[in-house]
């Protein structure tokens, strides 16, 4: 009986051991994702601001605001 014990706790222990490399690989695949989510709203962000720039600059040009 106590070897059916020991066996049953080894099996359970393999199970989560596995199920703790499964989340390992998901969480670091999220970390890889949210890398990419963050450097495209950078460049987004760096594009907007030129765009605003050059929006002020036109107007500017075409005296819809005051210099």
């Amino acid at each position: 009986m106590p070897d059916e014990t020991v066996n049953l706790t080894h099996e359970y222990l393999r199970r989560m051991d596995a199920k703790l490399d499964r989340l390992i690989d998901d969480i670091q695949d999220v970390k890889v994702r949210l890398t990419s989510l963050e450097e495209n709203y950078a460049a987004t962000s760096r594009r907007l601001d030129r765009i605003e720039r050059d929006i002020a600059h036109i107007k500017k040009r075409l005296d819809l605001v005051e210099a």
